[in-house]
C-alpha cells in the first residue's frame, strides 16, 4: 500500500487529483475490484486478472486508463497506438472527466470477464 500511495502523492497537480478520481471512478465499477502495483503502476484487478493501469504519458503529461483487453474492446475514444492487446483512453486533467465514457469503458472492460470471455 506504501508504494500505492507514494505513486499519487509524488504526481504534481493537476495530474493528481485526476488519477485520485480516475482511481475513484473505477472502485465504483464493482466491488471485486482490487488495485496493487505491477511495473511500478496502478494496476487495477477484476478478481485476480489485470484489467487495467493508470499511468501518465510521457509525452503530454496526461494520465490515462490502459485497457489490458482492449483488443476486444471497440471504442471510438480508445487508442491502440503501437500496442497489440492494450489500448488507452487519455484524459485531459483540465477539463471535466467524461464520466460516462470512462464509465463506458471500464463496464465493457469488466464485461469481458464478468461473461467468461477473458477467463479470472
Amino acid at each position: 500500500m506504501q508504494e500505492l500511495n507514494q505513486f499519487y502523492l509524488t504526481q504534481d497537480e493537476p495530474n493528481r487529483s485526476c488519477l485520485l478520481a480516475l482511481k475513484h471512478i473505477i472502485f465504483q465499477q464493482g466491488a471485486e475490484i482490487r488495485e496493487t502495483v505491477k511495473y511500478g503502476m496502478p494496476c487495477f484487478c477484476y478478481k485476480t486478472k489485470a484489467f487495467c493501469y493508470l499511468w501518465t504519458d510521457k509525452k503530454t503529461k496526461y494520465p490515462y486508463l490502459l485497457m489490458v483487453e482492449g483488443k476486444h474492446l471497440d471504442h471510438p475514444e480508445l487508442e491502440t497506438g503501437t500496442r497489440s492487446r492494450m489500448k488507452t483512453f487519455t484524459v485531459n486533467p483540465m477539463e471535466d472527466l467524461p464520466l460516462e465514457t470512462i464509465q463506458t469503458i471500464l463496464n465493457t472492460a469488466l464485461d469481458l470477464y464478468r461473461n467468461g470471455k477473458i477467463s479470472c
